[in-house]
């Protein structure tokens, strides 16, 4: 569980932001409870630099079988990854985590991202409050 106040989380949050200031322009994806950009293929290699640097290594649709329990957790709460789709994800075994589904479009022309930490165990006035401080950081 994700405790939103945490100062890892925050500092995390906070230089993801700063990396996409300027390029991404977030909004909040209440579906997945995660702050949402979406940006044309001919930004992808930056983007991805961004978040391989920031995350790691992604998942795939061929490896993802051989992630840790949290991964799989997220990718299943995601819907599962089909190919061309990716999860990055930070260190499972660290805290923080945090996750990112790379969702190209199905014209080809677009991408989206979305950027969340799991605090579903949380009562609800908890996840409300670590909401909002998640979607300050990003600045939204």
């Amino acid at each position: 569980m994700q405790d939103m106040n945490e100062p890892g989380l925050e500092n995390a949050c906070k230089e993801l932001g700063s990396a996409f200031r300027g390029v991404l322009s977030w909004k909040w994806d209440s579906r997945f409870e995660a702050v949402l950009a979406e940006f044309g293929v001919g930004q992808k290699e930056s983007i991805r630099t961004i978040l391989e640097r920031s995350l790691g290594i992604p998942w795939h649709s061929s490896n993802i079988g051989n992630a840790p329990d949290i991964v799989r957790e997220i990718n299943s709460h995601l819907g599962g990854l089909r190919p061309g789709q990716l999860l990055f994800t930070s260190d499972p075994n660290r805290e923080p985590f945090i996750f990112c589904p790379w969702w190209p479009w199905d014209d080809g022309k677009a991408i989206s991202i979305r950027i969340g930490s799991s605090y579903e165990k949380l009562s609800d006035s908890e996840k409300a409050e670590n909401i909002q401080l998640f979607r300050e950081w990003f600045g939204i």
